[in-house]
């Protein structure tokens, strides 16, 4: 289990992009993680869709997803609508050129995505430290609510409670690292107070995840890794870069030989389930197709 001065040598081994996660629009984001690939939401989008459809066969009725680390409602525009990645990146370059206000590019996105066909019986809750970014997600009708917190250091208030009672999906596409057990021990009580949801969280392969399995676990979950099957978050935005990256992995073990060594951070599918749930379908049967 990391202390939180080892989660910081790790972090330190990235690129920083902090000064994109909160502006007022996407554009910035999108054009900084364009130049390194970014892509893991939509590696994650089949998976997920997959997941979302098994709770819909479960429940029969609208999956409520909570969104770790959801930044500007990313993971929101995929699942709810006929989009790629891809097609995030040429909206936002494409804006991004019309010398455009951010109330004016919230405006135009409100309209855009309002107007795309809608996948239904989805609702997403966002959660991020961003709070600008959250706002936007909740704007552009991304969102369904936008929780602008930090659980790393604050505990998370009485009032939100009813709101995340319903989840059935807890969710998050390269977040944990930033976010650590400590998030989730906060979120706990709240989800399952009505439900028994499922933690999917797709992790950096240098991000250790004992803590947050343990931290599930005494609440009643099981953890399983999807073995053999690895998506990518994006290049190394530099040799110097990679080549920590590299270090750290071989530091904990974990041979980055014709992985991470091909110039890409690499992430794994950890799946959280009730333990009575996870005994009755393995991962790998699950997640077969």
């Amino acid at each position: 289990m990391l202390d939180d001065h080892r989660y910081d040598e790790l972090n330190d081994a990235k690129a920083t992009m902090d000064h994109i996660y909160d502006h007022a629009d996407p554009r910035a984001y999108f054009r900084e993680l364009k130049s390194v690939g970014y892509q893991i939401p939509g590696a994650a989008k089949p998976v997920l869709q997959k997941l979302i459809e098994l709770r819909q066969r479960k429940t029969g009725d609208t999956v409520h997803i909570l969104d770790i680390g959801c930044s500007y409602g990313i993971n929101a525009a995929l699942l709810k609508h006929d989009l790629s990645i891809q097609d995030l990146y040429d909206r936002w370059a494409e804006l991004g050129h019309a010398g455009a206000t951010a109330e004016e590019i919230i405006e135009k996105d409100a309209d855009f995505f309002a107007q795309l066909d809608q996948v239904e019986d989805i609702e997403v809750i966002g959660l991020d430290v961003a709070e600008n970014a959250v706002a936007y997600g909740e704007q552009a009708g991304l969102l369904d609510r936008g929780l602008a917190m930090d659980l790393e250091t604050k505990p998370l208030p009485q009032d939100v409670w009813p709101d995340l009672a319903p989840v059935d999906l807890v969710t998050s596409t390269g977040c944990v690292g930033y976010v650590t057990e400590k998030s989730f021990e906060e979120l706990l009580p709240a989800v399952t107070k009505g439900a028994r949801p499922w933690f999917a969280n797709f992790v950096l392969r240098m991000f250790p995840f004992d803590a947050i399995a343990e931290t599930l676990g005494k609440a009643g979950f099981v953890t399983e890794k999807l073995s053999q099957r690895l998506f990518v978050q994006r290049k190394f935005a530099s040799r110097d870069e990679q080549e920590k990256v590299l270090e750290h992995l071989t530091e904990q073990g974990i041979d980055p030989s014709g992985k991470e060594t091909q110039g890409y951070l690499l992430a794994e599918l950890y799946l959280t389930r009730p333990r009575d749930e996870a005994a009755e379908v393995p991962i790998q049967r699950l997640l077969a197709a």
